[in-house]
């Protein structure tokens, strides 16, 4: 079975911690990667070739890799150059996952997504638009996610929620569309299918708990 069976219909689990967080260590994020898995993910979003290293060898299902960096001079974070791409593969990435907009960045996104495909491994394009999709898939990229929608200047005003609008565009492309950002809740990932995701990530509702716990204080703070 390839990685895109495996993925199918299925749950990818982010397991990014929140930067310099308590639990940002490799050895945590691999136990998440190990929990999510027992409840049913079929597929991981590691970020960072020590957390990569850390995790593979304790899982079997499909891991899509990335590497953030925060730079001077580029709002761009994910995978920014080939090295980075190129590191994933061999630290065991199943897809390596790079930033699709037309954003400057140290190299080119067309030579990073050659560099992914040269290594044998599929690319996901992490996406904010539906022509930022349409240029990846001509260019050899395998996954389109919606994940930069609302993360860009361009889509800044999408960021009150999911982009089902995008997730629908990008299916009537044909891609194999991974739905991703902000499907907080088990509804808005089903929605995500139904939408004509192929498969959806869920990330800071499962794996960040700052995150989750100022949810709930704030629930429970704006009725007191």
């Amino acid at each position: 079975m390839n990685v895109l069976e495996q993925l199918k219909g299925g749950l990818v689990v982010s397991c990014q911690p929140v930067d310099d967080g308590p639990m940002d260590r490799p050895e945590i994020v691999a136990a998440m990667a190990q929990a999510a898995v027992a409840g049913g993910a079929a597929g991981l979003r590691i970020e960072g070739v020590a957390n990569l290293r850390a995790t593979r060898p304790l899982v079997r299902v499909p891991i899509i890799g990335l590497v953030k960096r925060d730079l001077a001079d580029s709002p761009v974070r994910i995978t920014v150059t080939i090295e980075d791409a190129l590191a994933l593969i061999e630290a065991g990435a199943d897809v390596v996952a790079y930033d699709a907009t037309p954003r400057p960045r140290p190299d080119r996104r067309q030579d990073i997504l050659a560099a992914i495909v040269a290594g044998g491994v599929p690319a996901m394009a992490d996406c904010s638009t539906v022509d930022d999709a349409r240029t990846a898939l001509a260019e050899g990229a395998t996954i389109i996610g919606t994940t930069m929608s609302g993360y860009t200047d361009e889509t800044a005003s999408n960021n009150s929620g999911p982009d089902l609008d995008l997730v629908k565009a990008c299916h009537a492309l044909g891609a194999f569309v991974m739905a991703e950002g902000r499907f907080n809740t088990p509804d808005l990932a089903a929605q995500a299918i139904l939408a004509g995701a192929s498969s959806v990530t869920v990330g800071s509702a499962l794996t960040r708990l700052e995150i989750m716990t100022g949810w709930f204080r704030d629930a429970v703070e704006d009725v007191r």
